[in-house]
């Protein structure tokens, strides 16, 4: 490989799997065809495998022409999907008496670490999360996918899954499309 050659970024194929099913449960089958259609995606996801990062894009990308909604808010609503799906598969790395707070503060360790684990391939962005007192988290998204919209929504779809969603307020502090994206996570008490 010469040095101006790059690999091509892939994403696992839950994500892929975990989208189609986020069109499906909010639109319905022929709309996932369509989309795929469109992008000119001809094969079907399977969980273990890996796909190109631009072929999510694309998807997402079209879908946000086809309905009016933002790019960025579909990834907000895709992420806060995906909760009970994530906690579910790796289950096993979350303690019972965590909530929100909690999850947040491990998720880098426990989940992302769990991610790796099961699947070396796997590049999930790399989260600092930072106490900020008992009421406060700051999360520093470190991603160049730019996918801060699937991490807010996962935020939200994590309090939304202990039932603390109106007891935590999710707030992007810096731009959306950034690689750095800033998340402050404030719990009312």
């Amino acid at each position: 490989m010469t040095s101006n050659q790059r690999t091509e970024d892939k994403m696992h194929g839950s994500i892929f799997v975990l989208l189609k099913r986020y069109v499906e449960s909010t639109y319905d089958y022929s709309t996932w065809r369509r989309l795929l259609e469109k992008v000119g995606v001809n094969h079907t996801y399977q969980m273990q495998e890996m796909y190109p990062t631009d072929e999510l894009f694309a998807i997402v990308h079209q879908a946000s022409e086809d309905t009016g909604i933002p790019a960025y808010d579909l990834m907000e609503r895709y992420g806060e999907f995906l909760v009970p799906d994530l906690l579910l598969v790796y289950k096993k790395y979350i303690k019972a008496e965590w909530r929100t707070y909690e999850m947040l503060l491990n998720t880098e360790e426990a989940m992302h670490g769990a991610v790796k684990k099961e699947d070396g391939r796997t590049t999930p962005p790399k989260l600092l999360v930072t106490k900020q007192g008992e009421n406060r988290l700051i999360i520093d998204y470190h991603s160049k996918r730019r996918m801060a919209g699937v991490a807010v929504g996962i935020v939200r779809g994590i309090a939304k899954y202990y039932g603390e969603a109106e007891k935590v307020t999710v707030t992007r502090l810096t731009d959306s499309m950034a690689e750095r994206v800033q998340i402050l996570v404030d719990f009312e008490r």
